[in-house]
């Protein structure tokens, strides 16, 4: 982390951890969920700010471990017996939405002569909404124990699966990749060992692990182990070929599904503050402001139709093909309008495969990022409209 010539490491690291912290908590008194102050953090330090952080090598890896520990916490936030409820419905709405975002990533790709890689990453990334975000909005809107609330928060655990295969494609794409067979077997072999896993997990109440009597009776100690466990998991992955974010959620799995989740997520659930708090100010260091300043025409449409086709397709899904009521759908829909976090993870191992360029690049990223800042006012601006259409139709 290079920083300004008169700032010595220490002050460097208070002076982003405070702005982190400033921006975190004036977004929450704006009733903005606290992601969008740390993305806000990484613009204002970063390249494009005042380049108090002007080397991203260190935050990136950081920024990695962030992403590795989301997807622990996630997994071991699923309730394996409440998914299998409605995980007919949430797989199929994840297929749905997933389907007809490549689907219009494909007729824009048409208009504007793109490559079917750039179709498949632009598609695939837009299809993602942001877990943090849309619970934030629920628990805001007091709906997160609505029927609403479990609908959208099921769908948006489906779409937390689908992360794995997809990053798994993703990969193949562009220049170098493996074989269309390669490919296959290994996302065939990711897709079986994780459903042998849930399935074995959800046939049991409590899965019992070796060591935990002697590791829950030392508090010390459990910040570490729960570390320890999803690190070695995740590099498991990564020397099998697979992503380590794939093992890292198994992991998270196996912990949720056990005799000691309550005690290793008290345990890891600051450690995953601290590296998302890193993760999504990474995001704000790569956010490009000349970039969009100048192609701001082109950032502007593109998240206007992203934002306006997500709550369309959403809306569609659950109204007509999964046949939720219409204030339902509306509301889950809306909810669900911006781009997720893991989509930043997608578009980036796009880039590293060469199947999108640099400015694709680019543009995606402001686009995710700025999709995030404007949820919760697109939300509140739906569902003003969405008031004044009921009206009209009264009277």
């Amino acid at each position: 982390m290079d920083v300004l010539h008169h700032f010595d490491k220490i002050t460097s690291i208070a002076l982003v951890t405070t702005a982190a912290l400033l921006c975190g908590l004036g977004m929450m008194r704006l009733r903005q969920p606290a992601i969008v102050g740390y993305i806000f953090a990484g613009v204002v330090l970063g390249p494009t700010g005042l380049e108090v952080i002007s080397n991203t090598a260190t935050v990136q890896t950081l920024a990695n471990l962030g992403v590795i520990m989301l997807l622990f916490l996630i997994g071991m936030e699923i309730s394996l017996r409440g998914f299998r409820k409605v995980y007919k419905t949430a797989l199929a709405a994840t297929a749905l939405q997933i389907a007809l975002s490549v689907g219009f990533a494909w007729l824009a790709g048409l208009l504007l002569h793109w490559p079917p890689s750039r179709v498949m990453v632009l598609g695939f990334a837009i299809a993602l909404s942001s877990t943090a975000v849309a619970i934030k909005m629920l628990e805001e809107t007091n709906d997160l124990k609505t029927p609403v609330g479990r609908i959208t928060v099921s769908i948006l655990i489906a779409q937390d699966l689908a992360v794995i295969p997809i990053l798994l494609a993703v990969g193949a794409l562009g220049s170098g990749a493996l074989p269309v067979a390669a490919v296959g077997a290994k996302m065939i072999l990711a897709a079986g060992f994780l459903g042998l896993l849930v399935w074995f997990l959800s046939q049991r109440e409590k899965l019992t692990l070796p060591f935990t009597d002697w590791i829950t009776q030392r508090p010390e100690v459990m910040p570490l182990a729960a570390l320890a466990f999803c690190l070695t998991c995740a590099a498991f992955a990564g020397v099998l070929g697979l992503s380590t974010a794939y093992g890292a959620f198994a992991a998270g799995l196996i912990i949720g599904n056990s005799n000691v989740r309550a005690a290793l997520h008290t345990a890891a659930v600051p450690i995953q503050s601290i590296l998302l708090m890193v993760f999504f100010l990474s995001i704000g260091l790569l956010i490009d402001v000349p970039f969009i300043l100048q192609h701001w025409k082109s950032v502007a449409v593109v998240l206007a139709i992203v934002t306006v086709l997500k709550t369309a397709v959403n809306v569609m899904i659950l109204h007509l093909f999964l046949d939720n009521p219409w204030d339902r759908s509306f509301h889950s829909g809306v909810v669900m309008a911006q781009v997720g976090e893991f989509s930043f993870i997608i578009v980036a191992a796009g880039l590293a495969a060469h199947a999108i360029t640099d400015d694709a690049y680019r543009l995606m990223i402001a686009v995710i990022a700025l999709s995030l800042v404007i949820s919760p006012m697109w939300l509140g601006i739906a569902r003003k409209m969405h008031d004044m259409a009921l009206g009209k139709s009264r009277k």
